[in-house]
């Protein structure tokens, strides 16, 4: 669908000026429209001390002084409509939603008056806005409840006020203040303004409502507030956007990472019916960070006209350092490395020597492929650039490095630059990287300014993406009498994502060493983890639940391994390898990153990861007797401070077809902000972790990626995906505690139980992704 600009901006309030809101403190409030708004700031816990550096990855890192702005806008209309400012983006995760609804509990508002504007890229205002780390209501739900709380108790202020009664006589409920004495009430929209004229209380002062007087906190009852929208076309997503006047451009990039544009020829392309112009995007410098690969970019009146353009075009390139690289090839330079001593991120005990006085000695290699986020809406970007002012509209997930790269790339200075944001198509870590965000600003510096949408195609979005890393996992263990590990290797050799931000880097970062690697709870006495070092050939990016997916199909699959070699059952003896319930400091234990989060308040608790491995098995019936051919299979994981487990029950044919009967996800987050949204994110990560597991692969070749659409690049589709999905929350009602992340956590232990559940049905271990013909016979 195409929408006019002016829809879109209604609906992402981009027509607000940058300075719209300039005068906002957090001590003061603006009447607008006649009416309340409410901007609130806080202090974000620091990890460790203030004086730590800033988190590069997983925290919330704000700027110097940030807390010191408004972070949070709740406005309040005359009319009693109530506008909460999302800061996060929405990319089918519920997020605007929830932090709406969390205002709104707070608020005591009612949800038929409530609506969400999307806030524009300005961290200095809005706080950190990358879309994440499944981060957004683990970091801002307690800020979220104050704000809410705050714009009650000014409320209960003015009426008390105008009618010369005590403050604490007057009650808020459902967007009507009452004094019960005088029998008097009044709706929120007839007092916002005389609110607007108090001052905002301090953040001590503002009682928070008691859990147990929630009525959306929690509750799982409210669907999507764009769900409407979204279901009747209205709702804009970057491809959506459309302003007068606007053209259309596609970009030529090289095949290879890495590689330039030699000489074009386009005479033809200047030809075809609609094309404006075609100029020359130059190459990055590596290491390229989130610029433009480089390349030819054809601009026309339409898009059909700039993709015949594309077409037409004569294009030498030269491949540059990567002409080689084939991933086949690859893969073995990789299994070669994990077959020797490698960095060493973790070291207790005596592991050669525990090795060397076990009873048995078991190893396996693990492979995982790269893999493409490939998101139903591909990148787009619409920029226009007048007056020495750019303005774009997107579908990022990082507003902040996209206006930040745009006033550099431009030579612009930062308040010359905003990014809006739309809904995101699904994201899943491509759209935090906004190289295609600033070759749509390029197209429109090449036609003086004019507006112009940049698209992508699948193809492009396939071939030259930032690729999730290829890996092998090593695994080493050497058993006692009973069966149990004394000793423990594991070496995990992968390209960085480090490798797009520095020359040369061919060692995991701390951060990717802290999914699932470094952090292993396992109750083993000796454990040493190696990291040796993998070049990369091609841009390396962030994938939802990145390092945690080989790092949980790799030791989740041995544990089932070293089961089976001591004759036992592979739940118990995963319950047993993780030992009795305990808090362990992950710092303790070589986690330097531990998410981002204070390991003081986030430690690893061994009793939760149990707990959701027993609540999986036993919603699955574990130990009941299968069918021939068919098999249970069992998984869990410690991942973005959130506990998973699953159970997968699977059915192999006579010509190895493997079907998914069910699968039970078991999770505890902490506490649930919005239940429904917990359990879509999980179904959702038990169909992708399922896509990853049988049919998900990205092959190179000379350089060149071998699958060109979803017909080569094979997600799961409806008639493969589970035939029942059952999704258990663990109940915690305690808002008190600290929660979990929920986008990213379902998808590391699928891929795991499923093949351990092949094993179970066929005896066929299956060792590399995807699994794809391995259970043929």
């Amino acid at each position: 669908m195409i929408h006019d600009a002016k829809m879109m901006q209604n609906a992402f309030a981009a027509e607000a000026p940058p300075t719209a809101l300039a005068n906002v403190s957090r001590r003061a409030i603006l009447g607008g429209l006649g009416g309340l708004v409410l901007a609130l700031s806080w202090r974000e816990p620091a990890f460790a001390e203030d004086k730590a550096e800033p988190k590069k990855f997983g925290g919330d890192a704000m700027p110097n002084g940030w807390q010191d702005n408004p972070k949070v806008f709740v406005a309040i209309a005359p009319d009693g409509t109530v506008t909460v400012t999302c800061h996060r983006a929405e990319m089918g995760q519920g997020v605007r939603t929830s932090i709406a609804l969390v205002v709104a509990d707070e608020l005591e508002a009612d949800w038929a008056k409530v609506r969400v504007t999307q806030a524009w890229g300005d961290e200095t205002r809005f706080g950190n806005q990358d879309t994440d780390g499944s981060r957004s209501l683990r970091h801002f739900l307690p800020h979220m409840r104050h704000a809410g709380a705050a714009a009650r108790a000014m409320l209960v202020q003015a009426a008390a006020k105008q009618w010369g009664v005590p403050a604490d006589e007057v009650r808020a409920e459902n967007h009507v203040l009452t004094h019960a004495k005088s029998k008097r009430s009044i709706p929120y929209g007839e007092v916002a303004a005389a609110a607007a004229e108090l001052p905002v209380p301090a953040r001590e002062s503002v009682t928070l409502k008691d859990p147990k007087a929630f009525r959306y906190i929690g509750k799982g009852e409210i669907g999507l507030i764009d769900n409407r929208d979204i279901t009747t076309g209205r709702a804009i997503y970057g491809f959506d956007v459309r302003v007068e006047g606007m053209l259309y451009a596609l970009v030529a990039r090289p095949p290879v990472f890495g590689g330039k544009v030699v000489s074009v020829d386009d005479s033809t392309a200047l030809k075809v019916p609609g094309v404006v112009k075609v100029f020359t995007i130059g190459p990055p410098e590596l290491p390229s960070e989130f610029q433009p690969l480089g390349g030819v970019a054809v601009i026309a009146k339409n898009t059909w006209a700039a993709m015949k353009g594309r077409e037409a075009l004569k294009i030498t390139w030269d491949d540059g350092p990567n002409a080689n690289y084939d991933s086949t090839a690859f893969r073995a330079e990789l299994e070669k490395a994990v077959r020797a001593p490698g960095k060493v991120v973790r070291n207790q005990g005596d592991v050669d020597a525990a090795m060397k006085g076990a009873k048995t000695r078991l190893e396996a290699e693990y492979f995982v492929p790269h893999l493409a986020q490939a998101p139903m809406e591909p990148p787009a970007a619409l920029v226009q650039i007048k007056d020495g002012f750019c303005e774009a509209w997107t579908c990022t997930q990082a507003p902040q490095a996209t206006h930040d790269r745009l006033a550099k790339k431009l030579g612009l200075a930062p308040d010359k630059v905003r990014v809006n944001v739309t809904l995101l198509g699904g994201g899943f870590g491509r759209k935090s990287k906004p190289d295609y965000v600033i070759e749509a600003a390029l197209c429109s510096q090449a036609v003086g300014g004019a507006p112009v949408k940049l698209v992508w195609t699948r193809d492009d979005d396939l071939h030259n993406g930032y690729f999730h890393t290829i890996s092998v996992e090593r695994l080493e263990a050497g058993l006692d009498a009973k069966g149990m590990p004394v000793a423990w290797l594991h070496r995990s050799a992968a390209p960085t994502i480090g490798s797009i931000f520095a020359a040369g880097a061919k060692n995991a970062l701390p951060f990717e060493l802290g999914m699932g690697m470094v952090n292993n709870p396992f109750a083993v006495p000796n454990v040493r983890l190696e990291n040796p070092e993998a070049a990369a050939h091609v841009r390396i990016g962030w994938f939802r639940s990145v390092s945690n997916i080989p790092h949980a199909f790799a030791i989740q699959s041995f544990v089932s391994e070293l089961a089976h070699a001591a004759g036992r059952d592979p739940k118990d003896y995963l319950l047993d390898l993780i030992g009795p319930a305990r808090i362990i400091d992950p710092t303790a234990i070589g986690d330097v990153w531990n998410y981002g989060e204070d390991p003081a308040r986030y430690p690893i608790d061994t009793g939760r990861l149990r707990r959701v491995i027993e609540t999986a098995a036993g919603a699955a019936r574990w130990g009941r007797k299968l069918p021939s051919g068919q098999g249970l299979g069992i998984a869990g994981h410690y991942s973005f401070v959130t506990y998973t487990a699953v159970a997968a029950e699977v059915a192999v044919d006579a010509k190895g077809g493997v079907t998914i009967n069910r699968i039970d996800i078991a999770v505890d987050c902490g506490p649930q902000v919005n239940p429904e949204r917990v359990r879509s994110q999980m179904e959702g990560a038990v169909v992708m972790g399922m896509g990853l597991a049988l049919s998900s692969e990205i092959t190179f070749k000379n350089g060149r990626v071998q699958q060109d659409n979803f017909d080569g690049y094979e997600i799961t589709r409806i008639d493969a995906a589970p035939k029942a999905v059952h999704v258990h929350l663990l109940p915690s009602t305690d808002y008190a505690q600290p929660l979990g992340g929920v986008g990213e956590p379902g998808v590391p232990p699928v891929a795991p139980a499923i093949a351990n559940a092949i094993f179970a049905a066929t005896g066929r271990r299956i060792r590399q992704l995807p699994i794809r013909d391995q259970t043929s016979a």
